[in-house]
């Protein structure tokens, strides 16, 4: 039973880096239901890895820095007549090597941050509107609104690609049906993530103030991904679909706080 009504569908992935990255489990949840894939990657030099993780699956490269990137692919979809289901955008950096206090961010950062973190969410969209079934389905992936101090300025950015899925759902509404929702997840262990500096404190923090005292795993936001590009969630849009097993109604979690009462 086709339960997403996916099958045959075309899919639009960016992100897939490496089997860790949310990008990949959904474009596999998706596979697996039969649905077809474009992938996208950043830099020519994750080419070979990821298509042996997808070899059957056509792969552009697209620097999101770099406009002409993104204008050869929608050149390409258009001469093949693709026409997109849907789009994952998942995708983000800061430059956080050296971490400084959220007032000390300097302007190349955070412009670098928010064009590749959520300005690529509308650039990408605009130029590709063209190519999109008219009931299509555009996910971004985001983070929990729990204003963790490692994210540094990706935080805020991260809080604008939220609002982004708002605005960018009211404008398409004006010529099609698409809809745009946003995931915000609780803390993942990620290779991107692994670069965030005391992400792993935050981590083991996160699992314990889950209902469940057990981490949210990235197949879990996965499931999520596919559910939102899938027509089952027709009604779902212009929202920010929080997925953290119960972590942001827990923050005062009773053995949590006799933990620190008790040691602080």
């Amino acid at each position: 039973m086709d339960f997403l009504k996916i099958s045959g569908k075309t899919f639009f992935i960016t992100g897939v880096a490496n089997k860790k990255s949310v990008a990949y489990h959904s474009a596999k949840v998706l596979q697996e239901n039969g649905a077809n894939l474009i992938l996208s990657i950043q830099k020519e030099e994750q080419l070979a890895k990821v298509s042996s993780l997808f070899p059957e699956s056509k792969i552009f490269i697209m620097d999101v820095e770099r406009e002409e990137t993104i204008e050869e692919v929608k050149a390409s979809l258009e001469s093949s007549e693709i026409v997109l289901d849907g789009l994952l955008h998942s995708m983000a950096f800061a430059n956080l090597a050296e971490p400084k206090p959220y007032h000390e961010t300097s302007w190349k950062d955070f412009a670098q941050a928010e064009r590749i973190s959520c300005f690529s969410l509308m650039n990408i969209c605009h130029h590709l509107k063209d190519t999109f079934n008219k009931d299509a389905s555009v996910v971004t992936i985001s983070i929990s609104d729990t204003l963790a101090t490692s994210y540094g300025f990706l935080g805020p950015i991260k809080a604008q690609l939220d609002v982004s899925v708002a605005y960018l759902a009211k404008s398409f509404s004006e010529f099609s049906e698409i809809r745009f929702n946003a995931v915000c997840a609780g803390p993942l262990k990620t290779s991107a993530s692994a670069g965030i500096p005391g992400y792993i404190n935050n981590y083991i923090f996160a699992e314990k103030l889950t209902m469940r005292k057990q981490a949210l795993k990235t197949t879990e936001v996965a499931d999520t991904v596919a559910f939102l590009l899938s027509p089952r969630s027709s009604g779902i849009n212009a929202t920010g679909v929080k997925v953290d097993a119960g972590m942001r109604s827990n923050g005062f979690d009773q053995s949590v706080v006799n933990t620190v009462a008790d040691h602080g």
